[in-house]
């Protein structure tokens, strides 16, 4: 059998999730509410007030998955996973999301610099990160004073301003003084789920590793801009269960079914602490960076303002497909993400029937 028909035949769909039973009742977005597992200082940033919504309609032709009702394991149990799971699915507490940024460093690259900030959250006990280009955005949470603490102690959480010289012992000893232009227009974000098989080990059946590549590449030439690194391996289910669902995708099912299969919606990935990173850093408006329409509707349900979306084409679907490559795989991968999950994305007439 040739290389064509191998990878055919891996990625045929032998299960037809549509004859699935369907709800007609709308997607809702939920007032936002989480447990406390972690002790979060006076010093937080809390969840914005989120009213119940219907999500936005994306009439762009592409399918959605938000009204399939799926089977589990479970006996008589029946449920509708949405994209996003609603606020009760974490927690029976009725507790304010908050965030607090612990700690944030200088870090030199070949292509420039940038401060690093680690947050923690009363959420799921994950640090989340913050990889921050160009001086005007602040932490609010790391520049408040802390009860006891000294000059020396602000200077490393990295409570300073401007750039630290050895032998410094106060915090403001630059005397700088940022002035925000309201000229600039609104910088350029991404939020980013961690993916170690497509960021560190390269992996050929995503495009995650190269999204986080450009957009870093986009905003060090903007010269300001954010980028939001959430602990959500594997749209939220983990590694483990991620490389599970990829030896059921070389059995043929994709991405989507794959999730189905070991009793997961399709996304569990939700936005809330990315939402309360951005107010924390001062961030009301933005460009985002995704194709992603439910990553838009989350945060814009959060409170910030999303004036612009650039789209994260790959640099394959850029260029002529050529049928051969090694990136065969994620693109099947993406055009079941389009076909399934909403994502906004032109897929090349060289992959559609």
């Amino acid at each position: 059998m040739g290389r064509h028909s191998i990878e055919e035949a891996i990625f045929v769909q032998p299960v037809d999730v549509s004859t699935l039973n369907t709800s007609d009742k709308a997607t809702t977005t939920t007032t936002l509410t989480k447990s406390a597992t972690l002790p979060i200082s006076n010093n937080v940033v809390t969840s914005m007030k989120r009213s119940t919504v219907l999500k936005k309609s994306y009439t762009n032709g592409l399918t959605t998955n938000h009204n399939i009702r799926f089977s589990l394991k479970a006996p008589e149990t029946i449920i509708t996973p949405p994209t996003t799971p609603p606020s009760s699915y974490f927690t029976n507490n009725k507790t304010q999301l908050s965030v607090e940024c612990l700690v944030r460093a200088r870090i030199p690259t070949s292509t420039g610099e940038f401060f690093l900030h680690v947050y923690k959250n009363n959420k799921d006990g994950k640090e989340h990160l913050a990889v921050v280009y160009g001086d005007e955005f602040r932490s609010k949470s790391l520049d408040a004073s802390r009860p006891g603490e000294n000059e020396m102690d602000r200077i490393v959480r990295g409570a300073y301003t401007g750039l630290l010289k050895p032998g410094q012992t106060r915090s403001n000893e630059s005397n700088i003084s940022i002035v925000y232009s309201n000229q600039l227009p609104p910088p350029l974000v991404r939020i980013h789920s961690e993916c170690f098989t497509g960021e560190i080990l390269k992996s050929a059946r995503c495009d995650c590793g190269e999204q986080l590549e450009e957009a870093m590449r986009l905003i060090q030439s903007e010269g300001r801009g954010v980028v939001i690194y959430l602990r959500q391996e594997g749209r939220g289910i983990g590694l483990a269960d991620k490389l599970r669902a990829y030896n059921l995708q070389d059995l043929g099912h994709d991405t989507v079914t794959a999730n189905i299969l070991l009793n997961h919606p399709p996304d569990l990935r939700t936005y809330d602490i990315a939402s309360l990173i951005l107010d924390d850093l001062g961030l009301t408006s933005i460009r985002l960076l995704t194709n992603n329409p439910d990553k838009i509707e989350q945060i814009e349900n959060d409170g910030v303002k999303v004036i612009e979306r650039i789209p994260m084409v790959p640099q394959a679907w850029k260029d002529k497909l050529d049928s051969n490559r090694i990136g065969h795989e994620m693109d099947q991968y993406l055009k079941v993400k389009v076909e399934r999950m909403r994502h906004l994305l032109n897929i090349p007439e060289s992959l559609l029937p």
